[in-house]
């Protein structure tokens, strides 16, 4: 699809790679859409397992171009092709790199899907330590995502359209690449593992239809019996990443690693940073219109119960747009307003409740026992926003 070539950065000096589309498909509007898409999808993820694109822009010809970091080293099938064998832990290990940009990836909604030795390239730290990078996401898939240039061009995704590199290709890859989740990286990964042990991929044929019908439906060949000195937990650990049926996979590849981990001691640092980036994704808002606060306000029957104020905000509670509401006397000694919380585009919005305390409340007058007291006067606040974060309860005070 594509050539890389060196060149040198004028004004910065800089040795840098460029990357072309092969003139033929210059013309064709599909391979420009999944040049660009490669792009996009790049600078998402800062992961440094992940090539970084530095700029994109057009030749005077109106061919593409893509500038990226440039890298001095080899492809894992180059790699393949060197006389020996990769010991366990180091294959274990380069597969566990290429984890760290793939699981930031499907933080963010990515799916690589076509993942193989010849897209992780193997260069060196400054220190000389092994560093794997992920490339080429031209035909990466965007689930969940607002960004509509990530997602692919009807006619790339198109029923008669086999993208992807079929020896590397999970059976639903085959059968349905629109549906496709997470867990086709996960197989993907599983046969870069067999690969990197055995030298040869788990599934062979004579043509590409043999081995398209190989991998969904032929048993997966015994590790043990070309590479004797894999382990049966680590052999149960390949199939299981190779099981045609999803479900039987590992469902993340936070998973994986850890049932990689025993097997590779040294890369305990790639397995901790994996299960830092899947959990802090977990704790991002949802999109607007998934959020807690929206889907509260579709249920009509009665009041909506307070958010604990130790509750992580959604993306409702960003904007805060406070309208007037009639005053409620409770005792003649405190009032109650409604507080709308927003959206940015004014949607999933939902009610709050406001206790405003009059400056001219006497001092000794016992506060209510859920009321916290200020840390320097030891008095309660004046406003008290009850199911709203606490950043958001010092906006609401009276000045």
């Amino acid at each position: 699809m594509g050539y890389v070539v060196a060149a040198t950065h004028e004004q910065l000096g800089q040795r840098v790679a460029v990357k072309l589309l092969v003139p033929e498909l210059c013309e064709n509007q599909d391979s420009v859409t999944r040049f660009l898409r490669e792009a996009r999808a790049a600078v998402r993820i800062q992961s440094e397992h992940v090539a970084r694109v530095l700029d994109v822009g057009e030749l005077t010809n109106g061919a593409p171009y893509m500038v990226m970091e440039f890298l001095s080293g080899r492809d894992l099938a180059e790699e393949l092709d060197l006389p020996g064998q990769l010991e366990v832990s180091q294959a274990i290990d380069y597969v566990l790199q290429a984890s760290e940009a793939v699981a930031e990836a499907h933080s963010i909604g990515v799916i690589h899907r076509d993942l193989k030795p010849a897209n992780l390239f193997l260069t060196h730290r400054p220190d000389g330590s092994s560093l794997v990078k992920v490339l080429d996401f031209g035909i990466s898939k965007a689930i969940n995502v607002d960004d509509s240039a990530l997602e692919p061009a009807p006619s790339l995704t198109a029923t008669h359209s086999l993208l992807g590199s079929p020896a590397y290709m999970s059976p639903e890859q085959i059968r349905r690449p629109k549906s496709v989740d997470i867990r086709t990286d996960i197989w993907s990964l599983g046969s870069i593992l067999f690969e990197l042990l055995v030298r040869e991929p788990p599934f062979n044929a004579e043509s590409p239809l043999a081995l398209l019908a190989a991998v969904v439906s032929d048993p997966l060949p015994d590790i043990r019996e070309r590479r004797p000195d894999v382990s049966p937990e680590l052999a149960a650990v390949i199939e299981k990443c190779l099981e045609k049926k999803p479900e039987h996979r590992y469902q993340t590849v936070g998973e994986l690693a850890e049932a990689l981990a025993p097997f590779a001691p040294y890369s305990q640092p790639s397995v901790s940073r994996i299960s830092g980036i899947l959990r802090s994704a977990s704790l991002r808002p949802l999109p607007a219109d998934k959020s807690i606060s929206s889907q509260r306000t579709l249920q009509s029957a009665g009041p909506a119960t307070p958010h604990p104020l130790s509750e992580q905000p959604t993306e409702a509670l960003r904007v805060q747009v406070i309208t007037p509401a009639p005053v409620i006397h409770v005792h003649s000694e405190k009032s109650t307003r409604t507080d709308w919380e927003a959206s940015p585009d004014d949607g999933g919005r939902s009610r709050r409740r406001v206790v405003a305390i009059p400056r001219s409340t006497p001092k000794r007058r016992a506060r209510p026992p859920s009321w916290p007291r200020s840390r320097r006067s030891g008095r309660p606040p004046s406003v008290l926003a009850v199911g709203m974060p606490s950043a958001s309860v010092a906006s609401c005070r009276r000045r």
